[in-house]
Formats: structure tokens, C-alpha cells, sequence
């Protein structure tokens, strides 16, 4: 990881997504007097991939979920 600071991002800014494109650097930190503001790090177009079915079994929705909230749980939200 390299740190840059705006300036330096602003002059060479196609050098260094370059650099996070072809994997010399992982990321680059841009600061602004010194301190992080920004990261510049490589794109991730891949989708992730759900797999049907995957919590089967896991989770149980009781009989009446579909029912209304007793009142004290509604009045609770509008606080």
C-alpha cells in the first residue's frame, strides 16, 4: 500500500489506476494534508454467484408472522 497526496493523485492519476490495473500496487491511499481521505483500489466486476436453497432449514418463521404487532411495538417505532 502507497500513500499519496491529492496533488500527487491529480498529476499522475493515470499512472497510478495503471498501477492498481495491472496488480503493482494492491492500493493507493490518497491523503489530503496528511491525513487518508480516499482509497483507490482495483475494480471487482464479479458478480457473486447465489446459491438457491443455501439457508434451508436454517431459519424458522413462526405461524403467526404474518399477524399484527401488538400495539406497543408500533408506538415503539414512531418515538
Amino acid at each position: 500500500m502507497s500513500q499519496v497526496n491529492v496533488h500527487q493523485a491529480k498529476t499522475h492519476l493515470s499512472r497510478l489506476i495503471d498501477e492498481i490495473a495491472n496488480g503493482t500496487e494492491k492500493e493507493i491511499v490518497i491523503a489530503k494534508s496528511g491525513k487518508p481521505k480516499a482509497k483507490l483500489v482495483p475494480f471487482n466486476d464479479k458478480q457473486v454467484k447465489r446459491l438457491r436453497g443455501l439457508m434451508k432449514g436454517k431459519i424458522k418463521i413462526s405461524n403467526n408472522f404474518e399477524d399484527p404487532l401488538p400495539d406497543g411495538v408500533i408506538q415503539s417505532f414512531h418515538k
